[in-house]
């Protein structure tokens, strides 16, 4: 068999393998990604896209194609509303527009966007980056050894099948990941409690809509429970059922493999609230287990798990592929480094430390939004108190080597309206003077680390300056910076800020960017 190396091998071509192969494209690491389907996203799935993914993709130079995307699928900024049915009683607003209340927080906004319309823009992106993705392929086996990955991999439509060694692998196979299956990592939490259906359907909604502009309803009827998303010319759509009741109120929540296209234009109608004399055509159903679980790891040796492989949530939120998103952000920087040779390889034990405390929140905040909105029979004396969406989506608070905090946070999430500058969280959106006119400091880490310094004092320049590390200096204005300075990593974390002002603070810079980056220790990988 043909046999090729490359740095990391990405299993998985769809949301988040391959947002991880936009950035490793972006670092400069030659990497490989494998994708059974032959080709992008056929069915719309995850669509709404938090300010935090869509700071991500801004970073990777496709904000602006993301944006002009999505404002063909959808009319951006609608509400967030609970109905009986869709041309009838309304019961609650969860947002009257999508991005009430987080304006301002971020150089971008909340959008909705199916992975039908992004997907190839992450794949053009990658490529044009110099990503490689083969489609159409199947991992057939990987074994693990000291210093690399062995897998093989096998073309769908007939071939010779291929060895590829990689330093690493990333599995970004789904909920059903074989990888994660191969390594015996168990899926813990609330298990699975709804087998629901999607319904991809043909109607005619606009005036049930009544001009109103909802981007998400969810369908509380005597009948059925289930949210609609709509397309922006209102004649199409999708319908996701995660329960039908009896006329006695009795819920069923595993909906019938072989649900018939009629059953499902009536379960349409339903929800609608139209009669049967309005056409609906059935374009396809997927069915698909509604769960609240996260691996018991993101990591084993030298394969990491991201996305949907290493956590499943109900849809309830949003937050499912944004999460897969953020795994793909913190992993890929660290990739970054250690394959360059400019961290040591323990820097990438701090993905498993920072990404699954705070996957495993997201999860039970999205169990919590799905028994308060869409099941009451669930039992609720163990529920995680729902708390507020953009300190989930923005406030995600990190502990591991790769920050200089010290002991636990007060509080599970950072605020970031309060934009605290706390060390282990993401930097406060401001605006600053950059050399092409204004940036965020969410910008002034596109080539590796940066400084934001209260005064520009001209040690800090020449102590970045001689470092092997990329490391930007930027100026905050008066009212702007923080309580001190502070150094940022790839990913927009406050990684650093000095306890000391003057020479003594720049003269720590180097020690410091050493031990986040885990050059001053040594021996072999913590990782099982």
């Amino acid at each position: 068999m043909e046999e090729r190396h490359v740095p990391v091998l990405v299993v998985g071509g769809s949301l988040v393998g391959l947002t991880t192969s936009v950035l490793l494209a972006k670092y400069g690491v030659p990497h490989l990604v494998v994708e059974s389907h032959s080709g992008t996203a056929i069915h719309p799935r995850a669509a709404s896209f938090h300010q935090r993914t869509m700071e991500v993709f801004r970073s990777a130079g496709i904000q602006l194609e993301v944006e002009a995307a999505a404002a063909r699928e959808f009319q951006q900024g609608g509400a967030i509303v609970a109905v009986e049915s869709l041309g009838g009683k309304e019961l609650a607003y969860f947002y009257r527009s999508y991005n009430d209340g987080v304006e301002g927080l971020s150089p971008t906004d909340r959008l909705f966007l199916t992975q039908v319309g992004l997907e190839p823009i992450l794949r053009r992106r990658a490529t044009e980056l110099g990503g490689e993705h083969l489609f159409g392929t199947d991992l057939v086996s990987f074994e693990q050894h000291d210093d690399h990955v062995r897998s093989v991999i096998r073309p769908r439509a007939g071939g010779t099948d291929q060895i590829v060694t990689s330093d690493y692998l990333v599995a970004a196979d789904g909920v059903h990941s074989t990888v994660r299956e191969r390594l015996g990592i168990p899926m813990e939490g609330r298990g699975g409690f709804a087998d629901c259906v999607t319904i991809y359907f043909r109607a005619e909604v606009n005036d049930l809509l009544r001009g109103r502009n909802l981007s998400v309803v969810y369908v509380n009827h005597p009948e059925l429970t289930g949210f609609f998303r709509f397309s922006i010319t209102g004649d199409s759509g999708f319908l996701a059922v995660f329960a039908t009741l009896d006329p006695d109120g009795r819920r069923d929540t595993h909906l019938g493999q072989d649900i018939s296209a009629q059953q499902c234009a009536d379960l349409v109608r339903t929800a609608l609230g139209a009669d049967a004399t309005l056409p609906v055509g059935i374009e396809s159903v997927q069915r698909w287990s509604a769960m609240a679980v996260t691996a018991r790891s993101f990591r084993s040796g030298r394969v990491f798990l991201a996305g949907d492989s290493a956590h499943a949530m109900p849809p309830t939120g949003g937050f499912g592929g944004n999460t897969g998103v953020a795994d793909a952000q913190n992993l890929a920087w660290k990739l970054a480094f250690v394959t360059r040779g400019l961290a040591g390889a323990e820097l990438l034990d701090t993905y498993d430390v920072e990404r699954r405390p705070h996957s495993a929140l997201t999860v039970e905040q999205a169990y919590t939004r799905y028994a308060l909105r869409v099941d009451p029979s669930l039992p609720r004396d163990d529920l995680m108190p729902p708390l507020d969406d953009a300190a989930i989506e923005l406030g995600a608070i990190y502990r591991s080597t790769a920050v200089r905090a010290e002991g636990p946070p007060e509080n599970p999430l950072d605020d970031p309206r309060a934009k605290s500058w706390a060390v282990g969280t993401r930097v406060p959106h401001v605006m600053l003077t950059g050399p092409d006119g204004p940036i965020s400091t969410l910008d002034t880490t596109a080539g590796g680390f940066a400084l934001l310094l209260q005064d520009d004092h001209p040690g800090w320049r020449e102590a970045a300056n001689a470092l092997d590390v990329p490391v930007a200096v930027h100026t905050l204005e008066p009212g702007d910076a923080p309580p001190g300075d502070a150094l940022l990593r790839p990913d927009g974390v406050i990684a650093w800020k000095p306890e000391t002002a003057g020479d003594k603070a720049f003269e720590q810079l180097p020690g410091v960017l050493s031990d986040l980056l885990s050059r001053s220790r040594s021996g072999p990988s913590s990782a099982d």
